[in-house]
């Protein structure tokens, strides 16, 4: 793509996606990201009037009397983005692919953020690190990010997500908010995710296609992986689309269960998936959750 019509692209996506920003800001990601950034100062003994919320019930069992955590408040966001850039999450069956749904996750979360004066980052990596926007905030940077994520040629097919998690591990001390965005044909587990969750508040997003949860019935056809270049021939008969189905179903619910072990979200859409109602459905869920748990 050459750079006006890349710049082209980057405009375009924005006009898109200017009602949706203002549709999430509306109350979705403010509510449930913004201002959940903490700093630890102290415990103290609980006074009336404290919030019950805060009570720290273990340090309440040993001593017998009612201690609270208090918190310095971040007043800014950190949002950074982990963006499988491999052939597979390249590839897509219809007009929409993997890709273009990446761009579009990306750039409503990143201009929500802008809107929001929180800053944004990105991580691109393949089975390497592609590439490391820093996190910045302000809607200049906003577009440089969007630029560099439609621009990027990876150098690398498969996918590694340890090199990412290592990668944001080594830049990133304070507490931030992290999107993982992937078709998630990869190997994940719970020992991987560990150290980033316990730094970082960590969102999943899968992003596939429809063919990959369930394909067609074509009979013979030539496929080829596109991480390994690997051509086979396989007959997509009643009975291989159901197999192939039940695999990919069977794998998507062992990455769950991983990101669910370690108490991070999941999002799942496709190519045919309105990612505006997708992730304003997943914000209002997770607001709800939150409140359930904390009584508020």
């Amino acid at each position: 793509m050459n750079s006006n019509n890349l710049d082209q692209r980057v405009k375009q996506l924005q006009l898109q996606i200017r009602y949706p920003v203002e549709h999430l800001l509306a109350g979705e990601y403010r509510s449930v990201f913004k201002g959940r950034g903490m700093d630890f100062d102290e415990l103290r003994e609980y006074a009336p009037g404290d919030d019950v919320r805060v009570i720290d019930w273990n340090v309440t069992a040993r001593t017998g009397h009612p201690y609270i955590r208090r918190y310095i408040e971040e007043r800014e966001l950190a949002v950074w983005f982990l963006v499988d850039t491999s052939a597979s999450c390249r590839s897509g069956s219809g007009e929409r692919t993997k890709w273009d749904v990446v761009h579009e996750i990306v750039a409503l979360l990143a201009l929500s953020a802008s809107r929001n004066n929180d800053r944004s980052g990105l991580i691109m990596f393949s089975d390497r690190v592609e590439h490391v926007v820093l996190a910045r905030k302000g809607m200049q940077h906003t577009m440089r990010l969007l630029n560099d994520l439609m621009s990027i040629e990876p150098q690398g097919r498969a996918t590694s997500l340890q090199v990412a998690l290592d990668c944001i591990g080594h830049l990133v001390n304070k507490r931030a908010l992290v999107f993982v965005i992937s078709d998630f044909f990869m190997d994940c587990n719970r020992d991987q995710l560990g150290p980033t969750i316990f730094k970082h508040d960590l969102v999943a997003i899968a992003v596939n296609d429809p063919f990959e949860r369930q394909p067609p019935v074509c009979g013979l056809t030539a496929v080829i992986d596109s991480e390994s270049g690997e051509e086979r021939l396989c007959d997509f008969n009643r009975n291989f689309q159901s197999e192939f189905a039940d695999s990919f179903a069977t794998h998507r619910q062992e990455i769950k269960d991983e990101f669910m072990s370690v108490h991070a979200d999941m999002i799942e859409l496709d190519t045919g998936s309105d990612c505006v109602e997708a992730l304003t459905i997943f914000f209002r869920n997770r607001l709800r959750r939150i409140n359930d748990e904390s009584g508020g």
